[in-house]
């Protein structure tokens, strides 16, 4: 017996209700997508802002071993940093200077300051993953690439960055893709290198509050090409925009380590 047409539109107003939400659920609506330029300059400034006081602590794990350091960090705006390792003792007093284009490591075993060329900047830091370029971060992401939404992420929720460098802009990196969630906060970076290749991953996590912003304080950063190696570092406390003496970031100032 054939079904008559008023049952037919019942049963597909069965079928709609069979699923959660209704048709609308099979459509989510996501948040617009963010301004590019405001979100890079965010990235810029989370954990540096006008000026930051922070501890961190350091482990770097290899095949044949893994070595943990403390140190502290002084920040003025972007061009001025000082990295001291208070621990462990034989490393104690080790530092790394910035101010403008200039880097400097002091070595307190030989008693010696070594000043770093532009050819070094991207050389490792400590024997870490991380380029001197990345601990005083010298690059500015919002400065040196062009950058463009790639597309939406699910899981987690948010949104997937394209970073290109601009033309002449000498360093590393031809591509950068950045995965932000939907606070703006970092959750994945991957670099690609000047041939196109992924050459190394960092993710973001522990989201807490420190020095009265909620930021990732743990970070991982693993080179593609050596699986079993990696840096992790995380912030212990920070403090922002607090008054820095001028001195602090001086040769003088270097030298005295602690």
């Amino acid at each position: 017996m054939p079904i008559p047409p008023v049952c037919l539109a019942c049963l597909a107003a069965l079928v709609t209700l069979a699923i959660p939400g209704g048709a609308a659920a099979r459509a989510p609506q996501h948040p617009a997508p963010p301004d590019v330029d405001a979100v890079l300059a965010h990235l810029d400034d989370l954990y540096r802002s006008k000026s930051s006081v922070a501890r961190m602590e350091v482990v770097v794990t290899s095949p044949r071993s893994t070595r943990t350091m403390r140190l502290k960090a002084w920040t003025r705006g972007e061009d001025d940093a000082l990295i001291v390792i208070e621990a462990p003792p034989r490393e104690e007093g080790t530092a790394t200077l910035r101010v403008g284009s200039n880097l400097w490591n002091f070595l307190p075993r030989i008693a010696r300051t070594i000043r770093v060329p532009p050819s070094m900047m991207l050389g490792s830091w400590m024997g870490t993953d991380f380029t001197n370029d990345d601990l005083v971060k010298e690059s500015s992401m919002h400065k040196d690439f062009t950058s463009r939404i790639d597309r939406r992420s699910d899981a987690p929720p948010g949104w997937w960055l394209t970073l290109s460098v601009k033309p002449g802009v000498v360093g590393r990196w031809a591509r950068i893709d950045i995965l932000i969630d939907d606070a703006n906060l970092p959750v994945e970076e991957r670099h690609f290198d000047r041939k196109g290749r992924l050459a190394r991953v960092m993710t973001f996590d522990e989201v807490r509050t420190l020095g009265g912003r909620r930021l990732p304080a743990h970070m991982m950063l693993a080179p593609v090409d050596q699986p079993e190696q990696r840096t992790e570092m995380r912030y212990l406390d920070v403090q922002f925009d607090v008054a820095i003496p001028s001195e602090t970031f001086s040769l003088s100032r270097l030298e005295r380590g602690k």
